[in-house]
């Protein structure tokens, strides 16, 4: 099972950099580095509803989940 993390597709769609969002939502170049790599183990939520946020967009559009042995 895993968890795909489309950060790098919505802040393309977004016209944003991963430094432009970290400015606005207030988290570490380095730990939304992390996130977007796919290499979090873990998301607080107020992490998660900041991003949402500045990206304007639900927490699906986000993360989704391919179980094992899906390839895309």
């Amino acid at each position: 099972m895993a968890i795909i993390v489309k950060l790098d597709d919505l802040l393309h769609a977004r016209r944003m950099t991963l430094t432009e969002l970290s400015e606005r939502v207030d988290i570490t170049l380095a730990n939304l580095s992390i996130l977007k790599t796919g290499k979090a183990r873990a998301i607080r939520f107020s992490t998660l509803e900041a991003i949402c946020q500045a990206l304007a967009c639900q927490p699906g559009d986000l993360l989704t989940h391919q179980p094992d042995g899906d390839t895309q």
